[in-house]
């Protein structure tokens, strides 16, 4: 999607509304499946099993026999039916190959239309279901409650991006990139297209992913604070940039979030986890607000480029950030020029805070190191639904984990490993 509106801005060409209304509800449906593959599967088993369970128990298998097989059924359920609206939509489940520069290369016909409502009907069903299941495994359980507020996890202040519509509210597709500062008042706020005049990419010689920053705030090193350009995106993130959810239901989770945890911003990076299914809820409501809507059905889907091509900036919000797509290109519409901040680089500078810290908190003089130590090191990272495969182009995407522990005198007294 970044990269079909950075194409659309290449050539100058502004979309149909019905081509915008079938991009978003086709990314509706992937956001979705999304965040529902990341809370039952990746992130989701620290809660429902506990984070020192056995790896062999602390997986998807697990909290299918924990939560029940009918809620494993309709897990699956839900994963297959939004993949099927890109399938159906888009021409494949994996890099669909529906968008073009100017709209759509395929409308939605009758058929398919009635399908999409069931679709629609059944995902808002299943996100009230989701939360339900976050509010039994997670908020009841005042261990777990105590883990997210408490210091481990909660120690870093920044600021955070998200885009916004034209009330402030969150939107996945569409909208200007807003900031806010560790207090939660607005810092910036700006058209995809000036984003070079607000961020900055530092580079570290240990590592092949930039580190974002804000250009006017400037890179500090790795410190928190308001002086810091250090932000975090990904669905905390775009929480504490808006000023609310654009559905109801969403809405009403959003304040219960905000006041359960003491108002905004919240710096609890496991609180992303929440942050995470509520945005779960939005996507399903607004994929039926969509489904709904009359021009969802119009032939009107492209308008035929006819400038010629320059450049571009394409942005829209990835599950685990803003992603920005930039193409500058030659008279025939020929890359020259392609820079892309990815959603997961927007964080590594979190990420990398989020671990040290938690670490220090963990592994203490006296503290055996377990393999469950280890894991909650590892949710420190975990919240942010990490893709450094996207943000390296590194293969074969492993996530080995090492950990060196020193003492006050800077020697190494114990190296551990988790492949």
């Amino acid at each position: 999607m970044a990269s079909a509106k950075a194409a659309d801005a290449v050539y100058g060409v502004t979309i149909p509304s019905a081509a915008k209304k079938i991009r978003e509800l086709i990314y509706s449906a992937f956001y979705v499946g999304d965040h529902t593959t990341h809370f039952y599967i990746l992130g989701g088993p620290d809660f429902v099993m506990g984070p020192d369970a056995p790896p062999a128990e602390r997986n998807i298998l697990g909290v299918i026999g924990k939560v029940g097989l009918e809620l494993g059924k309709k897990v699956i359920k839900q994963r297959a039916i939004s993949h099927e609206v890109s399938a159906m939509l888009g021409g494949r489940q994996i890099h669909l190959v529906c968008a073009m520069p100017g709209g759509m290369s395929k409308g939605i016909n009758k058929k398919e239309h009635e399908r999409l409502k069931e679709i629609a009907n059944e995902s808002v069903e299943f996100a009230k279901l989701t939360l339900k299941v976050f509010e039994d495994t997670v908020l009841k359980n005042s261990e777990y409650v105590d883990l997210i507020k408490g210091d481990i996890y909660n120690n870093i202040k920044t600021h955070y991006m998200g885009l916004v519509d034209e009330n402030n509210k969150v939107n996945f597709y569409d909208g200007e990139i807003r900031v806010t500062d560790p207090e939660g008042e607005e810092y910036a706020k700006f058209k995809p297209k000036d984003y070079l005049k607000h961020i900055a990419e530092h580079v570290e010689p240990w590592t092949y992913l930039k580190f974002p920053y804000l250009k006017d705030k400037g890179w500090k090193g790795f410190v928190d604070g308001n002086d810091s350009g250090i932000y975090r995106a990904a669905p905390l993130g775009r929480l504490n940039a808006s000023d609310g959810m654009a559905t109801p239901l969403a809405q009403a989770e959003y304040e219960r979030m905000y006041d359960t945890m003491g108002g905004k911003p919240v710096h609890a990076t496991l609180a992303t986890h929440w942050a995470r299914v509520i945005e779960l809820m939005y996507a399903a409501e607004r994929l039926q607000e969509l489904v709904r809507d009359p021009e969802i059905t119009s032939k009107e889907i492209r308008t035929i480029p006819t400038s010629e091509p320059s450049e571009g900036v394409g942005v829209v919000e990835a599950p685990r950030g803003t992603l920005y797509h930039h193409y500058v290109t030659d008279e025939k519409g020929v890359l020259k020029k392609v820079n892309l901040i990815v959603g997961t680089t927007n964080n590594h500078a979190a990420i990398s805070m989020s671990i040290k810290e938690a670490a220090k908190r963990l592994i203490k003089k006296g503290v055996v190191v377990t393999e469950g130590l280890l894991n909650r090191v590892e949710m420190a990272f975990r919240a942010y639904d990490p893709c450094f495969a996207c943000a390296t182009h590194s293969l074969p995407g492993e996530m080995p984990l090492v950990i060196d522990i020193y003492d006050k005198d800077r020697n190494l007294i114990k190296h551990l490993k988790q492949d």
